[in-house]
């Protein structure tokens, strides 16, 4: 699987107190089928649940196209790490 993106952000549009820890902004990519202006990609905020429930307009910030693709893109699915935990011991404890 593979695609490629290109989006040009309105950097105008963005609202600094969306910035998370002031330097991250969560956002949202969106790639259609349909075309309008030969672009088939846009960006937007990404909502929070209030947000989505209330059904909130999206506010878009970026737009653009896919300029490559091999045709398979897949959802992709987050690696869990197995952490094992060790308790350690020590014989100079006064318990």
């Amino acid at each position: 699987m593979s695609a490629i993106l290109n989006l040009s952000i309105d950097l105008s549009k963005v609202d600094k107190g969306r910035l998370v820890d002031g330097k991250y902004l969560n956002t949202q990519i969106f790639v259609n089928d349909d075309t309008r202006y030969g672009n088939n990609v846009s960006m937007a905020y990404s909502q929070s649940k209030e947000e989505r429930e209330s059904k909130v307009q999206k506010q878009y910030i970026a737009n653009g196209r896919v300029v490559f693709t091999d045709g398979n893109i897949k959802v992709a699915e987050k690696e869990v790490e197995n952490v094992v935990k060790t308790q350690e011991t020590s014989s100079d404890l006064p318990f």
